[in-house]
């Protein structure tokens, strides 16, 4: 009896313990269900807020391509050093080891550690020799571990240094362009930035498996663009351009060269100049890009513009016969020759050929200020050209309501307006191009990160300027121009020139009017005329010497670009004598 009590009793024990150990398997399913349904997230984060940390990953920049696809901008990931204030035992002992290898001073590494925190950047995108440098001094210094550490990030080269500075622009430290093709094309170029978390331990340091995971190769995203410069045309123009300061003593001096037939640019520079790499040892108006951000008066250059319109109108003929009296007086204002002489009776051929201001002015105001004007839009001044490069300015212009017969006078001889030199070179390579003016860009092709073509930039016409008999007029005459006229310090032996030369006084950009004793020289033309491949604009702003005329001394610096063109582009003379560039290679070749 008493053992069948005790077998019960144990019985309810056991039905007991079941029932208690099921409630408890219950209640803990309960729990984990709350925990996980319920609070999951809010417990997730934080866990991930005591563990893990954001970061972003920076992706190298893409490439930036010649025409041939020379490299002329490239990105490679480096390292970037920062310090955890908050676990610095040893503040004045860390910037005491660190400052020679990181070249900093011990003051400035101290000021950034007592800014206190988790995170602070000490020296942004080292060289690889600096990197091995602070990881040997960690490798020696353990407890360094603590409170030093590493991210990546891309960085910039310029390879040709200085080539082209001024198209390319340069690259900030935060990887954001901030001028040129940089600037322009940065969002494509630099791709997007992924974002990655750390988990790190109780100290706030990486665990390893989240390093190599924020180090792996990520999707770059990123375009390629492929520029229409020609490295070896640009050097070409450089070289002359720095001939050109030093022997001139100018201010500064620009060159663009285009093809005339699809509205490349082929070249385009200024001096001086500044090396990207290096772009904060420079002052910020050495970056300026003046082919496209520079205003100028063009003086005798626009004088082609104002010849078209003459034909085009039949308003003259190169045989028209002109009396020059040296000086002709337009609503109080004198304009004379830039002789201070008179010529004569001479034919309009002549006038152009000896840039005669006089025949000029009169033509202007036989055309008229809305006439003047309205080619002067059709040849794409006025307005931005729309090339791929920022800071471009739309030049200055009359609005022909607004004009006097002095302001039709001497906007007629390329005063009282102002273009940049790109609308200049447009404008005469839509004469080249027999009267077609043509969009230019710089731009050839914008290529996805696999290589594929993501868009390919294709000739585009704007408009005709005039009819093609009369381009073929006007071409005949300014070829004169540099033949037998004022433009012959640009002529070659064997090869066609056509083209103008300028000289203006500088505008008083503070005061207003004119700056006494400064001028702009400048010679704009294009060969071989048969065929034209090249438009060559030489801008010499502020010669410091007494010679200061475009005829004396932009044009045979335009010989010399164009002499190089057509030999590298193997242009042959037109009547078979390639003496020329016979010499020119036996004299490379020595």
């Amino acid at each position: 009896m008493k053992v069948q009590k005790n077998k019960n009793k144990l019985q309810n024990n056991i039905i007991k313990l079941f029932f208690g150990v099921i409630i408890a398997i219950l209640v803990l399913i309960g729990r984990y269900g709350w925990v996980q349904l319920v609070e999951g997230d809010q417990m997730m984060a934080r866990l991930k807020g005591q563990v893990q940390e954001e970061s972003v990953l920076h992706v190298p920049r893409g490439t930036i391509y010649d025409a041939n696809m020379k490299e002329m901008a490239i990105s490679t990931m480096v390292s970037s050093l920062f310090v955890d204030p908050n676990h610095t035992e040893n503040p004045e002992q860390v910037a005491t080891d660190l400052a020679p290898i990181i070249g900093m001073t011990k003051e400035e590494i101290l000021e950034r550690i007592g800014r206190g925190g988790g995170f602070v950047w000490l020296k942004r995108q080292m060289e690889p020799e600096m990197t091995n440098a602070v990881k040997n001094l960690i490798k020696q210094k353990p407890e360094y571990n603590a409170c030093l550490g590493f991210r990546q990030e891309s960085k910039r080269y310029y390879p040709n240094d200085m080539l082209a500075a001024n198209v390319l622009g340069f690259v900030g430290t935060d990887d954001k362009g901030l001028d040129g093709i940089e600037q322009q094309f940065d969002s494509m170029i630099k791709g997007e930035d992924q974002e990655a978390s750390i988990f790190t331990d109780a100290l706030a340091r990486p665990i390893l498996d989240s390093v190599f995971m924020i180090n792996s190769p990520v999707d770059a995203n990123c375009k390629n663009i492929q520029l229409t410069i020609n490295a070896q045309y640009q050097f070409i123009v450089e070289k002359a351009l720095d001939k050109a300061l030093v022997e001139h003593g100018a201010q500064s001096v620009t060159a663009v060269v285009m093809n005339p037939q699809n509205g490349e640019i082929l070249a385009m520079a200024t001096r001086p100049s500044y090396d990207p790499n290096y772009f904060y040892k420079y002052s910020p108006e050495t970056w300026k890009n003046k082919a496209v951000s520079d205003i100028y008066e063009p003086g005798s250059t626009f004088k082609s513009i104002v010849a078209a319109a003459g034909f085009q109108e039949k308003i003259v003929s190169p045989s028209d016969i002109f009396v020059d009296p040296g000086r002709i007086e337009v609503s109080g204002r004198v304009i004379q020759n830039w002789t201070g002489d008179s010529f004569g009776t001479v034919t309009f051929l002549d006038v152009v050929k000896n840039s005669i201001n006089t025949g000029f002015a009169e033509l202007g105001l036989k055309l008229g200020g809305e006439r003047l004007m309205n080619y002067a839009r059709k040849f794409g001044f006025g307005e931005r050209t729309g090339i791929e490069l920022p800071g471009e300015e739309p030049g200055i212009l009359f609005d022909p309501k607004d004009m006097v017969a002095s302001d039709v006078a001497t906007s007629s001889i390329g005063q009282s307006i102002a273009v940049t030199p790109l609308q200049m070179v447009t404008a005469m390579s839509a004469i080249a191009n027999d009267g077609v003016l043509l969009k230019p860009h710089i731009v050839k092709a914008i290529y996805n990160a696999d290589g594929s073509v993501y868009q390919q930039m294709e000739k585009e016409e704007v408009r005709r300027c005039i009819d093609s008999d009369v381009d073929k007029t006007l071409k005949s005459v300014l070829e004169q121009v540099v033949s037998t006229g004022g433009g012959s310090k640009a002529s070659i032996e064997g090869y066609n020139i056509a083209g103008k030369t300028g000289t203006a006084q500088k505008i008083d950009m503070v005061h207003g009017g004119y700056m006494p004793g400064h001028y702009i020289a400048s010679f704009c033309g294009f060969g071989p005329v048969e065929n034209p491949q090249f438009t060559v604009l030489v801008v010499i702003n502020d010669p410091g010497t007494d010679n200061y005329y475009g005829g004396q001394i932009a044009a045979p610096i335009a010989h010399d670009i164009f002499v190089q063109l057509f030999r590298y582009a193997n242009v042959k003379p037109i009547n078979g004598n390639q003496s020329l560039i016979d010499e020119l290679n036996k004299t490379d070749a020595q």
